[in-house]
């Protein structure tokens, strides 16, 4: 447990003893809950279930070996319900992850997309300015960058959004730099994360979508494990060297870090500050099916499919701007992903059914 001072807004050194980790249910918050209890915060967690399972909570408490604070079931665009939040607890920096996040999805349902994305976002800022919390670490994306042409990226490359997800981020973004730019006294760390995969070593933590996966880790497992009879790889006539999307892959346990490290580094400088997060190594989808079958000791059979509307063929991070800043980066290789997915799904044959549920506080 780190030593550390209260936060009061003025102290240019201390780091926020209490988080709002809003989406804390979810995959990387619930992660995140278990970083930031293992870390000596004090968690309260805003989460509507749409994405996720009240059961999550419990098994976060079982491994930090703590309890949350409180949990409030809500839609983070309620404002009454959000402020009310504010109104019980002194929050010192708020984690803002909740939202809808599959790309697919988001080209079938653009306008949810939006309101939930954006609206959540600026009802979350609406109820921080009105209880004077000005720290915030926002989850944001490299989907962002859109069609680059290949080659890593890094911060200063232009946003070319092509997809609603995308687009929702970015939207965020210019929002959260207009607020820093008009109330100077507002911080925020935008982290644009690669792609978070893999499960918490205990195997008590991962990830666990309803209905078939929109993303590519969770499918691969489903196959492994007996649930789906192949992989559907969406395009195999990619620029790329076997034809199918690359993408930089990147463990969700080096995700969280970094975002429990961004609490510590908030008053570096005013303002908003963007950070790519990624390993700035790139991995297709073929890469990814034959490490998590070396993982797992199960091939993974797959049939190539047409592209799904607003993919891109490459997306690598160049992380290097974080490391400099910092001096973290991440630590986990493809391996050690495939490995902690496949321990998940072993023990989770079925996902989070079946799990105790843990009690809400709410209104």
């Amino acid at each position: 447990m780190h030593n550390r001072t209260s936060y009061d807004g003025t102290g240019a050194n201390d780091t926020p003893s209490t988080v709002l980790v809003t989406g804390g249910a979810g995959f990387i918050g619930s992660h995140a809950c278990v970083e930031l209890l293992d870390h000596g915060y004090e968690v309260i967690v805003v989460d509507d279930y749409s994405h996720s399972s009240p059961q999550v909570l419990t098994r976060v408490e079982r491994i930090a070996g703590r309890f949350v604070g409180a949990v409030y079931e809500l839609d983070i665009r309620d404002r009454r319900a959000l402020s009310a939040v504010f109104d019980r607890h002194s929050v010192d920096a708020v984690v803002h992850f909740a939202a809808h996040k599959a790309v697919g999805a988001s080209t079938r349902m653009p306008v949810p997309y939006y309101d939930v994305n954006v609206g959540g976002t600026t009802a979350l800022l609406t109820a921080m300015h009105e209880h004077n919390v000005r720290r915030l670490v926002f989850s944001s994306s490299c989907s962002l960058y859109g069609e680059t042409g290949g080659g890593p990226l890094d911060e200063s490359t232009p946003a070319r959004p092509t997809n609603p997800y995308a687009r929702s981020k970015w939207l965020c973004e210019q929002i959260l730099a207009d607020v820093c730019r008009h109330w100077p006294e507002f911080v925020v760390l935008s982290l644009r994360y690669f792609n978070p995969v893999g499960a918490h070593p205990s195997g008590l933590l991962g990830e666990d979508p309803g209905g078939t996966p929109d993303n590519l880790m969770p499918y691969i497992a489903q196959v492994a494990v007996g649930r789906r009879e192949r992989l559907q790889v969406f395009g195999g006539d990619y620029p790329t060297p076997d034809g199918t999307a690359i993408r930089d892959y990147l463990h969700v346990m080096d995700t969280v870090e970094a975002h429990r490290v961004a609490l510590d580094h908030l008053n570096d400088t005013p303002g908003m500050q963007v950070f790519n997060i990624g390993t700035g190594t790139g991995s297709s989808v073929l890469d990814v099916a034959a490490a998590f079958g070396s993982a797992s000791g199960r091939a993974i059979p797959y049939e190539i499919v047409d592209r799904r509307p607003g993919d891109v063929a490459a997306l690598v991070a160049d992380a290097g701007a974080v490391e400099r800043a910092w001096g973290w980066r991440p630590t986990r290789d493809l391996f050690t992903m495939c490995r902690d997915a496949w321990h998940f799904q072993q023990l989770n044959p079925r996902g989070y059914a079946g799990s105790a549920r843990r009690p809400n506080t709410k209104e």
